[in-house]
């Protein structure tokens, strides 16, 4: 797994309560504690739940190791590698050089974006490991969200994508697979959708929280759209949002200013403590 932020994490956590063995790699010591930390806050409440044993919880998080830094050569034994770093192509392309070195050739290489292309990602290794190159995207939080998305590349083959429906059903989610278009499936739909909801407060023509209980009430969503895109992250919002302008090239895709604005100024959502809510505690 590379990448142990809030989805590397989570994934870790699904893969190693289905018997898998994960690697977390991350560049510090300190992120990789955190995220072991919370994988286990995670069990435990899933176990308050009495949806696993003690038991259970204790054998997941032992099948979680980490590694600081880029020593790919560690993931020479690995079936899958996973790649769960922020949306940032230059950087994706980096990683992917260097693990294509590492990884056996028979091994699946798969990407978590959310938005970026998985034929252009799936280019950034040599040719004869492309076939087994796929997008695999999970939703956050990954241990509750059943549903993936299996994205096969124009160079992906039958093989690659059936293995990774397979693996998907083992982690007991639901995989839908599709072919690789900006945005797949959930976000070219959700997040126009997210994008409108912040023009509605951009225009002054309802507040924040009566925009998310009007679709809450009205289109009965178990949530309201600026509550999403606060769990989300406003940055990853406006990444989609600029993925969907520049592919389809049409303007109901333009992201909404006041988004800009906000993750300009950090307010990127939960992560960050401010988004179009508040999440910092009082201190009184």
């Amino acid at each position: 797994m590379l990448g142990s932020g809030i989805m590397g994490g989570g994934i870790a956590q699904t893969m190693a309560l289905a018997g898998l063995r994960v690697v977390l790699f991350d560049v510090s010591e300190e992120l990789l504690n955190k995220t072991l930390k919370d994988v286990g806050s995670s069990l435990d409440r899933t176990v308050k739940k009495k949806t696993i044993t003690e038991g259970d919880a204790a054998a997941a998080l032992g099948r979680i190791s980490t590694v600081v830094g880029s020593d790919y050569s560690k993931l020479a034994n690995a079936d899958l590698i996973v790649e769960v770093v922020p949306e940032n192509f230059e950087l994706k392309e980096k990683i992917f050089h260097a693990v294509a070195a590492s990884a056996k050739a028979n091994a699946i290489i798969a990407s978590n974006t959310s938005s970026i292309s998985i034929t252009k990602l799936a280019a950034c290794v040599p040719e004869e490991r492309q076939e087994r190159f796929a997008g695999l995207h999970f939703f956050n939080p990954v241990p509750v969200m059943k549903l993936i998305e299996v994205i096969c590349a124009v160079q992906t083959s039958d093989a690659t994508v059936d293995a990774l429906m397979e693996l998907s059903k083992k982690l007991g989610k639901t995989p839908v697979p599709c072919i690789d278009s900006p945005g797949f499936v959930c976000n070219r739909i959700l997040v126009p959708m997210i994008n409108e909801a912040a023009y509605a407060v951009f225009e002054g023509v309802a507040k924040p929280t009566d925009i998310d209980q009007v679709m809450k009430l009205g289109a009965n969503h178990p949530m309201g759209p600026l509550t999403l895109a606060d769990m989300i992250g406003l940055d990853t919002i406006l990444s989609v949002m600029e993925v969907l302008h520049r592919e389809f090239g049409e303007d109901k895709y333009r992201p909404c200013p006041l988004i800009r604005k906000m993750v300009a100024a950090k307010r990127l959502g939960r992560k960050t403590g401010e988004g179009f809510f508040s999440y910092r505690k009082s201190k009184l």
